[in-house]
């Protein structure tokens, strides 16, 4: 017996579907993705109020305005991953339900704003915050794609339009062209 079929008849005999959100929670990796996403919250909050303020004192006006704008988006996305690491640890640690984390997971919007290096100025602002910009992206991207594996496919699939408007044009689309060739036969 070689190992593909021992790990098919595993689950072939089981009949039971393995939940990813559960095995990911309880491994050494989400404990990884938990540190990463918290020690990068830290370090921005040190940045911001310390080195990245005095940075921001001496930028022209306009960049200035620009460094606010994206500090505050910057905390704003920070805070969406802390909230969606911090649900999640609760539910490992068993300190709340499945349906308590789901209920406090619907409340957390991971919002996939443009990215900003296409904004213009972007460039002038002090490398810290350029740095932590990009960091707070790249787990945002992780987070997203865990958040979504995670998520049971039935709810994903009614999301779908929620997520995506052009879905849901395509959906329109494919229902009235077979409501259609229904008609016509």
């Amino acid at each position: 017996m070689n190992n593909g079929s021992s790990v098919e008849s595993l689950f072939v005999n089981t009949g039971e579907t393995v939940s990813f959100g559960e095995r990911f929670q309880a491994s050494e990796q989400f404990d990884k993705v938990f540190s990463e996403g918290m020690a990068l919250v830290e370090r921005s909050a040190a940045y911001l109020d310390g080195e990245g303020r005095r940075e921001s004192k001496g930028l022209p006006n306009q960049v200035t305005v620009l460094y606010a704008t994206e500090s505050m988006r910057l905390t704003t996305r920070l805070l969406e991953l802390a909230s969606w690491l911090l649900i999640r640890r609760a539910l490992k640690e068993g300190e709340i339900t499945t349906q308590e984390a789901e209920t406090k997971r619907a409340r957390v919007k991971l919002q996939t704003l443009g990215r900003p290096a296409h904004t213009k100025g972007f460039g002038e602002l002090p490398q810290g915050l350029r740095d932590l910009i990009d960091a707070s992206f790249m787990l945002h991207d992780r987070i997203v794609q865990l958040d979504r594996a995670m998520v049971p496919q039935t709810e994903v699939a009614g999301d779908v339009a929620a997520i995506n408007p052009v879905a849901t044009q395509i959906s329109a689309l494919e229902s009235a062209f077979s409501a259609r060739r229904a008609a016509a036969r």
